[in-house]
C-alpha cells in the first residue's frame, strides 16, 4: 500500500502566522494527530530570516519597514530569503520511516530531485545543485532545508515564479563573498523565475503544484489526499504567533553583539554553509569562555541544539575547548548538513587566534 499523504494549499498568509502553523504541524504529528502532509503556501512581501542568522546582519530593516515588507524568523536554517504572493512555498512533514532514507543529507538530496523533475516538467531544465539548491542554468529557482525533530522530517522551499529581484535586493543584504564565489556582480544574477524562463507560457500556479505533487507522489510512491488544517493545528499555531513565532522578541532573538563588547569574532565558510562565532573570555588569564554567540546560514538538526552547545561552553578552558566540543557533538546525536564538529571548531579557533594577535574584535570581524 502507498504511503498516504495529506495535501493542503494554505494560500496567502501572513509571514510570521505561516511559520508558526509549520510548527504546528510538526508538533501534531509527533502527537500521532495528522498524517504525513505536504503545504502549499504563500506570502506577502515578507523578509525571512534563517534561524539560525542574526537579523540585523541579513535583513535590511529600515527598507523592509519603509515599503511594507514583513519580517519573520524560519523555524528551519539557511540563508535570509525574500518572499511574496508570486513565490510558491512547499513544505513536507512526515515520519523518518516513510520514504525509507535514514540520514537528513540524503533525505535532501532525494527531496531535492523530486523539486527538480516537478519543475522540470514545466518546461525548464532544473537541477539538484548541493547542498540544498535547485537550479536553471546554474541560477537558483528553489532553495530548500529542512530539520529532524525526533521521529518527524521538516523540510521545506520555495519555487520562484515570479518577483521582482530588485525588491528582493534591497531587502535582504546579500554578502558580497557569496556573489564573488560564483563570480556574480549582483544578487539579481544569482536568481531565476519561472516567468523570465517562460514568459507568457509561464503556468499558473495550480499547474505548478500539479507538477510537483506528480514528482514526488512518482518518486517516493505516494498517494496524495487533499485535506485541510484540523482545529487543533489551527489552534496551535495561533498560541504560537502570539507566544512566540510572531513576537518581535523571536525575531530579533539573535543579533550580531554590538562593537563596544569587544567580544572576539571568526568566521569559517564550510561545504554547509558559514559559520561566525563570538566569543568572550573570562579569568585572569583570560583563557577560559565566558559567552559564546554561534550565528550563520548552516543546517542543523535539531535547531535548537545551538542553543546547547553555546551553553556547554560556558567555563571551558580554551586548552579544552577542541574535546569539549567533539564530546558534545557525540554526546547530543546531532544531525548535520554539510557542516561538521571540525567546522565549528576552525570558526571558534578564529575568533580566539584574535586573542593572541589583537585582532579579530567584533568590530573588526567583518571588514
Amino acid at each position: 500500500m502507498k504511503p498516504s499523504f495529506r495535501l493542503i494549499d494554505s494560500g496567502v498568509v501572513e509571514g510570521r502566522l505561516n511559520i508558526a502553523i509549520g510548527q504546528a504541524i510538526i508538533e501534531s504529528h509527533q502527537a500521532g494527530a495528522v498524517l504525513d502532509t505536504l503545504r502549499f503556501l504563500r506570502f506577502p512581501p515578507t523578509a525571512l530570516v534563517g534561524r539560525h542568522q542574526a537579523l540585523a546582519q541579513e535583513i535590511d530593516l529600515d527598507y523592509c519597514r519603509d515599503n511594507h515588507i514583513g519580517v519573520a524568523r524560519r523555524i528551519t536554517g539557511g540563508g535570509a530569503i525574500f518572499l511574496d504572493p508570486g513565490q510558491l512555498g512547499w513544505e513536507l512533514a512526515f515520519s523518518r520511516s516513510t520514504l525509507r532514507v535514514a540520514s537528513l543529507a540524503d533525505l535532501a538530496r532525494e527531496i531535492c530531485e523530486a523539486v527538480a523533475d516537478g519543475i522540470s516538467r514545466l518546461g525548464v531544465p532544473a537541477s539538484y545543485r548541493p547542498r540544498n539548491d535547485i537550479e536553471v542554468d546554474g541560477r537558483k529557482i528553489s532553495g530548500t532545508g529542512g530539520f529532524f525533530d525526533g521521529d518527524t522530517l521538516f523540510y521545506q522551499g520555495t519555487v520562484l515564479v515570479d518577483m521582482d529581484p530588485q525588491v528582493m535586493v534591497s531587502a535582504l543584504r546579500v554578502p558580497k563573498a557569496k556573489l564573488a564565489k560564483r563570480s556574480l556582480d549582483s544578487a539579481e544574477q544569482r536568481v531565476v523565475t519561472l516567468r523570465e524562463l517562460l514568459g507568457d507560457d509561464t503556468p499558473g500556479l495550480p499547474q505548478i503544484q500539479d507538477a510537483l505533487v506528480a514528482a514526488f507522489s512518482e518518486r517516493f510512491g505516494l498517494q496524495m489526499t487533499p485535506g485541510e488544517l484540523s482545529r487543533v493545528e489551527s489552534d496551535q499555531a495561533q498560541r504560537l504567533w502570539h507566544e512566540e513565532i510572531g513576537r518581535d522578541e523571536f525575531v530579533s532573538e539573535i543579533e550580531e553583539p554590538p562593537a563596544a563588547r569587544g567580544d572576539l569574532a571568526g568566521h569559517h565558510q564550510s561545504p554547509g554553509g558559514t559559520i561566525k562565532s563570538y566569543i568572550r573570555l573570562e579569568g585572569p588569564a583570560q583563557n577560559r569562555i565566558r559567552a559564546a554567540l554561534i550565528t550563520g546560514d548552516f543546517f542543523i538538526t535539531p535547531p535548537r541544539v545551538i542553543y546547547d552547545l553555546e551553553a556547554s561552553l560556558r567555563g571551558v578552558y580554551i586548552e579544552h575547548l577542541e574535546e569539549a566540543i567533539r564530546d558534545f557533538f557525540e554526546a547530543a546525536k546531532v544531525e548535520v548538513l554539510s557542516v561538521s564538529a571540525d567546522d565549528f571548531i576552525a570558526s571558534i579557533r578564529m575568533a580566539l587566534s584574535g586573542a593572541m594577535s589583537g585582532q579579530g574584535r567584533a568590530d573588526k570581524s567583518e571588514a
